[in-house]
């Protein structure tokens, strides 16, 4: 299958404006034959903690990019900010083709050394769903940062997508860590960011498609840019060449965190 990942300068607290930039590059999808465009974390605010501006009910975002999956005929993955009363969620969702809610993920780590955690509640599930004949799932930015949760889905998962607002200043870390969630989990790995000053904050980008065994298959540079990417349904490949999970001692792991 054909994925794209925009790495998008967001325009900051701006729905309407990013909006119209999501829109011109699902155009450009449509007419390039991708079935799946995918967005950074927060896709049409940044990473904002002004919740009052960005939270929803009505469901505004899921509802645009529902009618523009319709009309381009082009799967999307994106983020959005969900009201639960006194907090709010951090989410990433996906429609497919038709419109419909396939996904629909909660980012369980809010990053609490920038004060998420006082704006926002943590999610308690996995997301785990079909597209193209291959099994995806989905974390958000700062859970990169926990292997455990990783591990826990890459039992069914054969993609995971990390979209991300990872600022340039950790930007070895963001490296790092993907090429190692993907070694660890044998799973190709998804990494969508964004670029440019965003809320005051410098993003370098440094979107990328790593295979099951950590290699970089493509990414960006310090640019707004779409990346491209024919999508292999391969996993079995690898796993099969090197059967590390086969070696995993879950009930053992168990004992240790007790």
């Amino acid at each position: 299958m054909k994925i794209a990942l925009y790495q998008m300068h967001i325009e900051w607290e701006n729905k309407e404006k990013n909006y119209l930039r999501a829109e011109q590059k699902l155009k450009t999808a449509y007419d390039r034959n991708v079935d799946l465009l995918l967005l950074p974390e927060m896709s049409f605010t940044g990473f904002s903690m002004n919740t009052a501006a960005t939270k929803e009910r009505d469901h505004e975002t899921i509802n645009k990019m529902s009618d523009y999956a319709i009309q381009y005929n082009t799967a999307i993955g994106f983020g959005w900010v969900k009201d639960c009363g006194e907090k709010s969620e951090n989410h990433y969702t996906i429609v497919n083709k038709e419109g419909k809610v396939i996904s629909d993920y909660a980012k369980i780590h809010p990053f609490s050394f920038s004060g998420e955690d006082r704006k926002f509640c943590g999610g308690e599930d996995l997301a785990v769903f079909e597209l193209g004949g291959m099994i995806f799932s989905t974390f958000i930015c700062y859970d990169l940062r926990f292997p455990e949760i990783f591990q826990a889905v890459s039992g069914k998962a054969d993609v995971i997508c990390v979209p991300a607002n990872w600022p340039k200043k950790r930007r070895e870390h963001w490296k790092c860590l993907l090429q190692a969630r993907a070694i660890e989990n044998q799973v190709y790995i998804l990494a969508i960011n964004c670029f440019g000053n965003i809320g005051e904050i410098d993003y370098s980008g440094d979107s990328c498609i790593i295979n099951p065994n950590g290699e970089i298959l493509a990414e960006l540079s310090e640019q707004e840019n779409v990346l491209e990417y024919e999508l292999q349904n391969d996993v079995e490949k690898f796993r099969n060449a090197f059967q590390i999970k086969a070696d995993r001692r879950e009930e053992l792991y168990r004992r240790f965190m007790k």
